[in-house]
């Protein structure tokens, strides 16, 4: 984009009735952010879903103003503007009404053909959730996932950090513009963060460090991502309303389920109830859900002539000799092993060069 396009796509950002809903529909009929400012009010409140409320104070020269201060303050920092009709833009997000027109960006982010989750959860997360996160992003690190959070207290630095430890790049999405930290504490992490990834937000430098600014920032915490993975929640909390909005999205949502008496896993475990999360029990849940399937790139061990299976390897082996290919829900059932651990197995056989995984969550012999 050019200089001048990013001014009037900004200016458009700043006029506070219109939205990112209604922004879309205006460079939609008018063809450009500036298209809109220069064409008659009387004409674009006639776009459905627009009218004259949303438009009042459109052509007031403090947008423009405005918007030259933020300019200056994108080209100072070197920030990257990402546009919702260009092609560096989050290619999930662009399928989502509500996302913003115009992401802000720190680091070195690169979501071209990777895969994306998100995780969310508490900001006083325990002991056993933070061992959950770790063990989860280390067992899904061969499948080189991307890593996306809200840099904030509990689960979310948790899983910054386990990314960056485990060689993945992570995203953190801020509720705040680029100028600020939040929390103050985690200024530490930054350097770190936008060498294994970088930030993104919607936020301006000039915008006002406000709590609700959290709500709008899930948007994109859900959106950016292919699923949403709630470590650990109260019955209510932030992590709830950004599993809401992936769902709102026909994402994957997964909560990792607790006792009914533990404070921290009623919101898991109510997501779970109410049929709009998928039960986490293990890391591989993820990876069989999503259809993954380890790249050729990978550290994967190629097969020899004589593989060491361990008993239940063994086991499915044996079965996948005589049936050809099959479903996990068949192999586990056959084998007489419950689902979780039977994708657990087959990643361990699938990384001894034993089996591949093929379209429609088959597995067959190599």
């Amino acid at each position: 984009m050019t200089e001048d396009e990013i001014l009037y796509v900004l200016a458009l950002q700043h006029v506070s009735n219109i939205g990112d809903v209604g922004a879309k529909k205006l460079i939609a009929h008018c063809g450009s952010a500036e298209a809109v400012f220069k064409e008659k009010k009387h004409v674009l409140a006639k776009i459905d879903g627009i009218g004259t409320l949303r438009l009042k104070g459109l052509g007031l020269s403090t947008h423009l103003k405005a918007a030259e201060l933020e300019l200056e303050f994108i080209k100072e920092h070197a920030i990257n503007c990402l546009y919702f009709k260009a092609a560096n833009y989050p290619e999930k997000l662009k399928h989502c009404i509500d996302g913003p027109i115009l992401l802000f960006q720190s680091g070195a982010i690169d979501l071209e053909s990777k895969r994306i989750i998100s995780i969310v959860g508490t900001r006083k997360i325990t002991t056993s959730g933070i061992a959950f996160c770790e063990k989860l992003i280390e067992e899904l690190a061969p499948f080189n996932p991307v890593i996306v959070s809200g840099f904030a207290y509990g689960t979310d630095i948790t899983a910054h950090k386990a990314a960056m430890k485990n060689g993945l790049q992570t995203i953190g999405c801020l509720a705040h513009g680029l100028n600020q930290t939040y929390p103050k504490v985690h200024k530490k992490y930054v350097a770190d963060v936008d060498k294994h990834g970088g930030f993104l937000t919607d936020f301006w430098s000039s915008s006002v460090f406000d709590r609700n600014n959290f709500l709008k920032r899930n948007r994109i915490i859900a959106g950016v991502s292919s699923a949403t993975i709630v470590i650990e929640s109260a019955e209510r909390g932030g992590s709830l309303v950004t599993a809401d909005i992936a769902n709102s999205y026909s994402r994957d949502v997964f909560a990792v389920p607790g006792r009914p008496t533990d404070r921290l896993s009623i919101g898991c475990n109510n997501l779970i109830k109410q049929q709009k999360a998928q039960l986490l029990s293990t890391p591989l849940d993820v990876a069989y859900m999503l259809n993954w399937q380890l790249e050729a790139k990978q550290k994967v061990i190629q097969k020899q002539l004589f593989v060491e299976l361990d008993n239940q390897e063994q086991l499915i082996f044996n079965f996948l000799k005589t049936a050809d290919k099959q479903i996990l829900d068949t192999i586990a059932i056959e084998c007489g092993l419950p689902i979780f651990k039977t994708a657990s197995v087959l990643l361990n056989m699938e990384l001894k060069g034993v089996i591949r995984p093929l379209p429609g969550k088959l597995f067959e012999l190599i």
